[in-house]
């Protein structure tokens, strides 16, 4: 008789409201695993042991902003490292110092200029990591716009670099480390995209970067579906702002970490989702962002960007005067 009474209100309640009713259970209860899920993989999952896919990481870029973030993360965690950039005294400079904080990290270093023999330059990668366990490859070195400008404003130099460096120059990287990996069966591969490519719905001013990121992005999740059985892990980690040279930030805050504190974010995610990113507070950025209309987000950026334009068109003129 109880049950009865308690079912009679809900046979009396039009069908229509019944489904309605139906499908707000489902979507709340799709939205509190949602939540349960970003919980978990921010704040409770546990990182991998990263030397389980090898003794040795490989890291391009890494005289600066998050490529040397990575770096001494890396060496923190006790492996040895095969530092690849254009610099042989900046190259000098982070090995010297990372020797010093964590004494026993082996380094090798390469010299390659990614935005000129590139094939040379990956020539002599696969020089120095023969033998070598080279377990992880970081691919983070890239480039960027000077400053916002439209897409008829950028130069052949700056046109060829985009290109060359983001798009070619972590595509052969990659194609010069993944045949060991496939060989011991075992390898993480991080590529890091970018927000304006993923995160936003378009980066006007800086058009060609954020489709080269785009490409980072559509690489590794090919590439995450071809080599999984294979037992590499491969991955696009999307930052959005981080205080870096680059991004012409020099302060972190809350929404904008150090390239420290974005690297040890970072390793957190090493080995689990193809698309990631890292960290937390750029999540909610995203959450954000996914809520509000494309047109807004468009004529927001535009205008951000056109103010970014307009303070790097100063600072040219001033430097020729």
């Amino acid at each position: 008789m109880e049950l009865c009474s308690v079912m009679e209100p809900l046979k009396s309640q039009p069908l229509w409201l019944l489904i309605l009713l139906g499908f707000g259970s489902l979507s709340l209860l799709k939205c509190s695993f949602a939540f349960l899920k970003w919980v978990y993989v921010n704040f409770l999952r546990p990182a991998k042991n990263l030397k389980k896919y090898g003794s040795w990481a490989l890291v391009t870029g890494p005289t600066d902003g998050i490529g040397k973030g990575f770096a001494f993360q890396l060496a923190r965690k006790g492996l040895n490292l095969v530092l690849v950039g254009r610099n042989p005294e900046k190259l000098k400079d982070v090995s010297d110092s990372i020797r010093a904080k964590f004494g026993q990290t082996q380094i090798k270093t390469v010299v390659v200029d990614f935005s000129g023999d590139l094939n040379e330059g990956v020539n002599r990668i696969r020089e120095a990591i023969e033998g070598l366990d080279v377990g992880i490859l970081i691919n983070n070195v890239g480039v960027s716009y000077p400053y916002a400008r439209f897409f008829h404003e950028v130069d052949e130099k700056l046109l060829g670099d985009l290109i060359k460096v983001n798009v070619e120059g972590t595509t052969k990287v990659t194609q010069a480390v993944l045949p060991g990996m496939i060989k011991r069966k075992k390898g993480a591969i991080v590529n890091i995209g970018s927000g304006a490519a993923i995160v936003i719905p378009s980066d006007p001013l800086y058009a060609v970067y954020a489709a080269t990121k785009a490409y980072i992005d559509q690489f590794s999740r090919c590439l995450y579906v071809e080599y999984k059985k294979s037992g590499i892990d491969v991955q696009c980690q999307v930052p959005l702002y981080v205080a870096t040279k680059m991004a012409s930030i020099r302060r972190s805050s809350f929404f904008i970490p150090s390239t420290d504190g974005y690297a040890r974010a970072g390793l957190r995610w090493i080995g689990y989702e193809p698309r990631c990113t890292p960290y937390w507070p750029h999540s909610l950025l995203w959450g954000l962002a996914c809520m509000l209309p494309e047109s807004i987000i468009d004529a927001w950026r535009l205008r951000f960007c056109l103010a970014i334009r307009k303070k790097g068109q100063l600072k040219d003129s001033m430097k020729k005067e």
